[in-house]
C-alpha cells in the first residue's frame, strides 16, 4: 500500500487572496495565491509528492512510471489522468467563465472538458456566486447582454455559507464571488471561457482576454434545475459520519467527519484522494502512518487493500 501526500502547483490569478497560506498551511512567497493545485498533473502545473522515498517527485511523473493501474480499471477510457483537485481563495470575484464539454473541448483545446464540483470552505457575510442562467435566451440575447455589459442580471444570483456545494456541468455560465474559498473537484481540463470581468485590467495593465465567441458556441441557455444541495443524506456510525456530496458520470465525492476512527476500503477499480477540511488526525495502512492538517491532500493509487484514518478530522474522498 502506497499513501502519497501531496504539494500543490500555486496560481497568483489577480482576484486571488492569502487565506491558503495563513488558514490552510500553504507555503508560497506569491503576493496571491488565487489557487493550490492540490492533485494535478496538468501540464499547466503539477503537484508534488512530499512522502515517503518519491518525495520531490512531481505527480506528472509519478503517474507515468506507475502506470495506468494505479489509476484504477474505471479509468481505462482514459489516455491521460482523469481528475483535478483545487483549493480557490477568492478574494474578489472571478470572471463570469463558462466550460466546454468533452467533444468541444477535445476539438478545439486537445484536452477533456471540464465538469467541476464545488464545497465552499468558507463565506464572508452576503457572499454569493453565479450558477446558471435565470431565464431562457437565444444564443443571440446571449451575446447582445454580454456586449451590453449586462449579462449578470440575467445570471442566476445564490448567496452561499460554509457547507454549501453545487455541481457545475459544462456549459454552465457561472463564477465565484468575492469572499469564498472552496474545494474543487474536476476533471483535469483547464479549459475556461470567460463571458465578462467587470472591465477589470491585468497585470500588464490590459483587458483580459475574453472567449466571447467560445462561450456563446457552449453555453446552456436555460436555467439550472438542480438545486446545488449534496446527493445524499448524512449517514451516522460510530466513529464517524458520511455524506454523499456528488455522485456523476466523471467522479463522486463523499464527505467523511471523523471523531474516531473510520477504516476505507481501496479496490483496483479506482484511485482515492482525500482532500482535508478541518481538523487533524492520521492516516495509516498497518506500515505507514502519515500526519494530516487542515488542506492536506492524500493520494492513494487502485489496490486491494485498507486504510485507516484517525482524529478530529473532516475531510473529502475523491475516486472514480
Amino acid at each position: 500500500m502506497e499513501i502519497l501526500k501531496l504539494a500543490p502547483a500555486f496560481k497568483d490569478y489577480l482576484w486571488g487572496g492569502l487565506k491558503l497560506v495563513e488558514q490552510y498551511y500553504k507555503k508560497s512567497d506569491l503576493a496571491k495565491v488565487a489557487e493550490s493545485w492540490e492533485m494535478s498533473n496538468h501540464k499547466d502545473g503539477s503537484s508534488t509528492i512530499i512522502s515517503n522515498a518519491r518525495q520531490g517527485q512531481s505527480f506528472r511523473d509519478y503517474l507515468e512510471e506507475v502506470g495506468k493501474d494505479a489509476w484504477g480499471t474505471k479509468a481505462a477510457k482514459y489516455d491521460s489522468f482523469p481528475i483535478m483537485i483545487k483549493f480557490i481563495d477568492a478574494k474578489q470575484a472571478l470572471s463570469i467563465q463558462v466550460h466546454p464539454d468533452d467533444e468541444y473541448a477535445l476539438k478545439y483545446e486537445g484536452e477533456f472538458g471540464k465538469n467541476e464540483f464545488w464545497y465552499v470552505l468558507e463565506a464572508e457575510p452576503d457572499a454569493f456566486l453565479y450558477y446558471g442562467v435565470n431565464q431562457d435566451m437565444t444564443r443571440e440575447e446571449f451575446k447582445e447582454y454580454i456586449d451590453k455589459g449586462v449579462i449578470c442580471d440575467y445570471l442566476k444570483k445564490v448567496e452561499v455559507k460554509k457547507g454549501d456545494c453545487f455541481y457545475i456541468e459544462t456549459g454552465t455560465i457561472h463564477a465565484i464571488g468575492a469572499g469564498i474559498v472552496i474545494a474543487e473537484i474536476q476533471q483535469c481540463s483547464n479549459s475556461t471561457y470567460r463571458v465578462f470581468d467587470f472591465n477589470r485590467l491585468g497585470v500588464d495593465g490590459k483587458p483580459r482576454e475574453l472567449h466571447i465567441d467560445k462561450a456563446v458556441a457552449v453555453s446552456k441557455l436555460t436555467p439550472n434545475a438542480s438545486s446545488g444541495e449534496p446527493d445524499g443524506t448524512v449517514e451516522k456510525y460510530d466513529g464517524f459520519e458520511k455524506l454523499l456530496l456528488t455522485d456523476n458520470s466523471y467522479f463522486n465525492c463523499t464527505k467523511y467527519d471523523v471523531t474516531d476512527c473510520v477504516k476505507l476500503e481501496v479496490t483496483k477499480e479506482s484511485f482515492q484522494a482525500l482532500t482535508i477540511l478541518e481538523g487533524q488526525g492520521t492516516i495509516f495502512d498497518g506500515e505507514t502512518t502519515i500526519e494530516l492538517i487542515k488542506g492536506d491532500s492524500i493520494f492513494i493509487p487502485a489496490q486491494s487493500g485498507q486504510v485507516s484514518v484517525a482524529g478530529t478530522v473532516s475531510f473529502i474522498q475523491t475516486q472514480l
